[in-house]
């Protein structure tokens, strides 16, 4: 493979978050699992935004978020999503661009809206999601910039795009065109429902075309059915060239085909909201392993800008992580 000019290029849903406070009752209210994500239609995202309370509008989507972060890290990353030419769809490329992100799929002229993320902070930090896709939704084929993946070392794959049947072949294709160009495919899993709903199609993923998986501990279990976490490990071991899993206050473990490396925790303060932690965990992971450093070091910085994140509301970095990790050595 060429020289490549990017570090990471994530394939994911160009979201705009709304994040709001409620308590469990409001969730219960709602019929949502605490730390959970549901797929809503327009309709149902409007009336949930006109009963939470005062809410904050940030751009984000899960591999959006971690190619923030890498970019943060000063790494160079890229990103394919697919916005409307509307309001929001304008904050987004904005607002993804403005941190260092190269970002430049075609928005969609008419049609669906831009995507949108309602996300309820519960008061123990816990995050509900209710995720209305619209124009996300639309990415196809013709938006996988083969040039792009290319001349990138990973292509990182949001799990999330499992529950659209169109945009999962154009991944495939991504997938295909990375392995031809020399370059490492990775996969977060995402939310154990989205393991669930489509497990026999991300478990062939896994087998054809990942390299690099990142995970949780209930998605990693899910995926194999598995009993315990140790089990899920042991099913892994050898299918993959590496595993990054996280285990929230437990820390992380990565998983080689010949070693196992634990990494604790490190949050920068109270917790106030894990949205945007295991995102954050594969940007430090993936800046530190597309610029050769050691495993351990990997994990250390994704459990850095992990530990960062969840300090404060919202899913991307408030600090610079590159002046933070210089801080921490």
């Amino acid at each position: 493979m060429s020289e490549a000019r990017f570090d990471v290029v994530g394939i994911g849903s160009a979201i705009v978050d709304v994040l709001a406070h409620a308590e469990d009752v409001f969730l219960s209210k709602h019929d949502a699992a605490k730390g959970t994500m549901l797929m809503v239609e327009e309709d149902q995202s409007d009336a949930l935004y006109k009963d939470i309370g005062p809410a904050i509008e940030a751009s984000g989507g899960s591999a959006a978020n971690t190619m923030a972060g890498i970019a943060s890290f000063g790494g160079k990353p890229a990103f394919i999503g697919k916005t409307m030419a509307d309001q929001l769809g304008g904050i987004f490329a904005h607002d993804i661009r403005a941190v260092g992100v190269h970002y430049d799929t075609e928005p969609l002229a008419s049609g669906l809206a831009t995507a949108r993320c309602i996300i309820l902070v519960t008061p123990d930090a816990q995050r509900t999601m209710f995720t209305y896709l619209g124009a996300s939704g639309s990415l196809s084929a013709a938006d996988m910039d083969e040039d792009l993946i290319a001349a990138s070392k990973v292509l990182y794959i949001e799990g999330y795009q499992w529950d659209l049947p169109e945009t999962k072949k154009a991944i495939i294709g991504a997938c295909e065109t990375a392995s031809r160009s020399g370059g490492k495919v990775a996969l977060t899993l995402s939310d154990p429902f989205v393991v669930e709903r489509h497990r026999n199609d991300l478990f062939d993923l896994v087998n054809e075309y990942v390299d690099i998986v990142f995970a949780n501990e209930q998605e990693i279990t899910t995926l194999f059915r598995s009993n315990s976490f140790d089990e899920a490990v042991e099913a892994l071991e050898g299918r993959v060239d590496l595993a990054a899993l996280t285990r929230g206050a437990d820390g992380a473990v990565t998983v080689t085909k010949d070693k196992l490396i634990q990494t604790p925790a490190m949050p920068a303060g109270k917790v106030v909201d894990t949205t945007g932690a295991g995102d954050l965990y594969a940007a430090g992971f993936l800046f530190g392993y597309t610029r050769g450093d050691d495993l351990k070091t990997c994990a250390n910085l994704g459990a850095l800008a992990a530990g960062e994140v969840i300090c404060h509301l919202g899913a991307r970095p408030e600090v610079s992580l590159k002046d933070l990790a210089a801080k921490h050595g």
